[in-house]
């Protein structure tokens, strides 16, 4: 091969690679750090950059985007001496490559044993119940710790997480008993008070009904009372303006009488003593009638079926006298009276009312 051809062959890939060491491509969000003869030179940024080919090199290539660590539990010792296992999540993100580079061998390693010491100082500080209570309160000193910290190494901590806090087994039983006991503490306050107001609104719901049942019959009472007063008022009013006579007076007491012994449970029944003048009443009516004319054949039977006393008269009976009879023989006797008493009254009023009868000192051609 002619040695002129081979030199430029060589030649060729000598330049090839000077332009291959020359150029460096850096991708988005990423940095190198170049060295130049050992020396830190500069910190390509996301693109085409140009170097010098043998003089420069590439030391280190990060990441700036913001990342996650996440640690293995550790265990801290609170207040109260009792051992916890904590894990944590940290959030952080490059800000200097060079600082990261350069101020620290192992950034990672030691964010994670700073955030350790920082949390066996923070949580020694507490006990176990504040420990489980007070995370936000954790998250915020470590932060603040591991901010100030990172700093100067070119990282800043965004955001620090307790992960998990795990207590010892025998810590755990003894919590969950203490809330199975506060949990069913609450149920039986609840329970209690759900009762006490139920009794409270079934009584008020008692009193309102007895109030309104109460109410309730008082009008009734006062609108009864009330009826019972007009009624008797316009009875008062229709005896006084028509001028009924004692006729019509006692026929309407002697219908009341049969009322009296009307009760099956009556055993004892007082005859009043104004029976005696109804009666006398009744029957002096009676025999102006019977002098005024005959009867007609209907009162002829009705006065038939009354049983009178032999001489004529009916028994007088004095004002304010009670008679203590059997039950059933009382009440015989006062419904014949009260039955022969209505019909002379009932006779003696449809004489009154009819015009064909003719009345005492008239004749039928007047």
């Amino acid at each position: 091969m002619d040695p002129v051809v081979i030199v430029t062959v060589v030649a060729a890939l000598i330049v090839v690679f000077l332009v291959a060491s020359t150029v460096r491509i850096v991708p988005q969000a990423r940095r190198y750090n170049i060295e130049r003869f050992g020396r830190y030179r500069r910190t390509l940024q996301p693109g085409l950059n140009f170097v010098l080919p043998v003089a420069d090199r590439i030391n280190t290539k990060l990441d700036v985007r913001e990342q996650v660590y996440s640690s293995d539990p550790r265990p801290v010792i609170t207040e109260d001496n009792l051992v916890v296992n904590i894990d944590t999540v940290l959030y952080y993100q490059i800000t200097d490559p060079r600082a990261a580079a350069y101020e620290v061998a192992d950034y990672l390693q030691a964010i994670d044993q700073l955030t350790v010491t920082t949390l066996r100082n923070v949580i020694g500080s507490m006990d176990l119940e504040e420990t489980l209570t007070s995370r936000e309160e954790i998250n915020s000193r470590l932060r603040a710790v591991l901010d100030d910290a990172t700093g100067k190494w070119g990282i800043r901590v965004n955001r620090v997480e307790i992960k998990a806090i795990d207590p010892p087994a025998t810590i755990k039983e003894a919590m969950e008993k203490q809330m199975r006991a506060e949990r069913d503490k609450r149920a039986a306050i609840l329970h209690a008070e759900g009762e006490r107001q139920a009794k409270i609104l079934t009584a008020e719901g008692t009193r309102q009904k007895d109030i309104l049942e109460a109410q309730g019959a008082q009008q009734a009472m006062i609108l009864r009372a009330d009826g019972e007063a007009k009624a008797v008022e316009l009875v008062f009013q229709a005896v006084h303006r028509n001028n009924a006579d004692p006729k019509v007076l006692a026929y309407k007491y002697l219908e009341t009488l049969p009322h009296l012994a009307s009760s099956d449970n009556n055993t004892f029944w007082v005859i009043p003593g104004e029976l005696t003048e109804a009666v006398r009443t009744v029957t002096s009516a009676f025999g102006d009638q019977s002098a005024a004319g005959r009867p007609q054949p209907a009162q002829a039977e009705e006065a038939a079926d009354v049983e009178t006393p032999r001489d004529g008269r009916v028994p007088e009976l004095d004002a304010g006298s009670s008679v203590s009879l059997d039950a059933a023989t009382a009440a015989d006797e006062a419904g014949r009276q009260a039955a022969a008493a209505v019909s002379d009254a009932k006779a003696e009023a449809e004489a009154a009312m009819s015009p064909q009868v003719p009345r005492r000192g008239q004749t039928s051609g007047d």
